[in-house]
């Protein structure tokens, strides 16, 4: 009996543990899959550099280690970069941006398997271009040494040209931002001294902003599409402008500092950041980065709040065929935590407002973005300028 006892009691004992050890294995898989889960749907943040000859992938999560090198040997004087996540697709135009330098292509390059999809080449010129946020038109400059006043629609898909807009003879088309609304196109020329706007729906002007001050250089929009900012040749500073009226409101000059070496376009480079608080402008000439607080417009005037030294601004791009002065170009990550200036190389941390990181490649390239990817697919992309993202 007592035996029969103690084999019951064991019995017990030994179903007793395999419920716990069931129990164990249960609550094990449910957080390795929460794990999984979690980890599936960890976003990455890149940085795609691209100087001429290929792309230079930036791990901006790792201290922005450096991830890879994409070749494209065919890839020679690049002038505009702009991406669609949902094809996962990156446009690169590249070659004669008119005139004297000839016509320019344009490639696709596909993101998820590693391949240049196609190149186009036109029998015009090519410079830095916009594209829809529905990914389907891409808005192109025909270049900064043609003077047509001309910028091409092109079908994303194929490269096809689907329709011509010029602003008016005499114009170098050189940059393009297209609206986070996607609604309107924004066109500056090298050498006019207003802004074309352009419906994207009917592909004509409906508004010029201006005039500025000589020559739209590197410009940005803010998410609302209320308000512009504007640099220009022969100009260290800034201007912002009311896009709703197409008035000028504030010319903004980098007090403290003058152009010494007389440059073409002094600030070369401005960037909103993300949450519009603050605008950041190129001072090539001295080889800085000014800040302005930017918070109480339309009513108030920026105010320049910091100065920031920078890896100096020398020599030339290399390799490069032309334009290949070191001129500078600025553009905040998409949290705001960094600022990148093309042409010095230079990492900004934006909450203490000092250089954190050099990338080589970034001292030979004015073309970068950045990609953001989760579950192994590209979700987001920043576009070449610095746009505001505040509601």
């Amino acid at each position: 009996m007592n035996l029969l006892r103690k084999y019951k009691n064991l019995l017990l004992i030994c179903s007793l543990l395999l419920i716990v050890l069931a129990g164990f294995a249960f609550v094990m898989v449910r957080s390795n899959q929460a794990g999984a889960q979690g980890a599936s749907v960890l976003t990455r943040h890149y940085l795609y550099v691209i100087p001429d000859g290929g792309i230079d992938v930036y791990d901006i999560d790792r201290a922005h280690a450096f991830v890879r090198h994409i070749d494209l040997p065919m890839l020679k004087s690049g002038r505009g970069v702009v991406a669609d996540p949902a094809t996962a697709s990156l446009f690169i135009s590249y070659g004669g941006n008119g005139g004297a330098h000839g016509n320019g292509s344009l490639l696709k390059y596909d993101l998820l398997h590693d391949r240049v999809v196609w190149t186009k080449s036109y029998d015009f010129g090519i410079d830095s271009m916009a594209i829809t946020p529905d990914g389907q038109s891409i808005y192109m400059p025909g270049g900064s040494n043609q003077y047509q006043g001309f910028w091409h629609v092109l079908r994303a898909r194929d490269g096809a040209v689907l329709q011509a807009i010029q602003v008016g003879g005499g114009a170098a088309g050189h940059n393009t931002v297209v609206g986070l609304s996607g609604k309107y196109a924004y066109l500056g020329a090298l050498n006019n001294n207003q802004l074309y706007v352009v419906d994207t729906a009917s592909n004509k002007v409906v508004k010029k902003v201006g005039p500025l001050k000589d020559g739209v250089r590197p410009f940005t929009v803010n998410n609302k599409e209320t308000l512009v900012f504007t640099t220009a040749s022969h100009f260290l500073g800034f201007e912002v402008s009311d896009l709703q009226t197409g008035q000028l409101l504030y010319s903004v000059p980098a007090e403290g500092f003058v152009d010494g070496l007389h440059m073409s376009a002094p600030s070369h480079g401005i960037s909103l950041s993300p949450d519009e608080k603050e605008v950041y402008i190129v001072d090539a000439p001295n080889s800085y980065v000014h800040v302005f607080d930017v918070s109480g417009l339309p009513e108030r005037v920026p105010r320049k709040i910091a100065d920031i030294k920078l890896t100096a601004f020398q020599g030339e791009e290399t390799p490069c065929v032309y334009d290949c002065l070191r001129e500078g170009w600025v553009l905040h990550s998409r949290d705001g935590r960094y600022v990148y200036v093309g042409d010095s190389g230079d990492v900004i941390d934006t909450a203490t407002r000092t250089v954190v990181k050099h990338l080589p490649d970034l001292m030979n390239t004015r073309k970068y973005l950045e990609i953001d990817w989760r579950n192994g697919i590209p979700v987001f992309t920043t576009s070449r300028q610095g746009l505001g993202y505040a509601f």
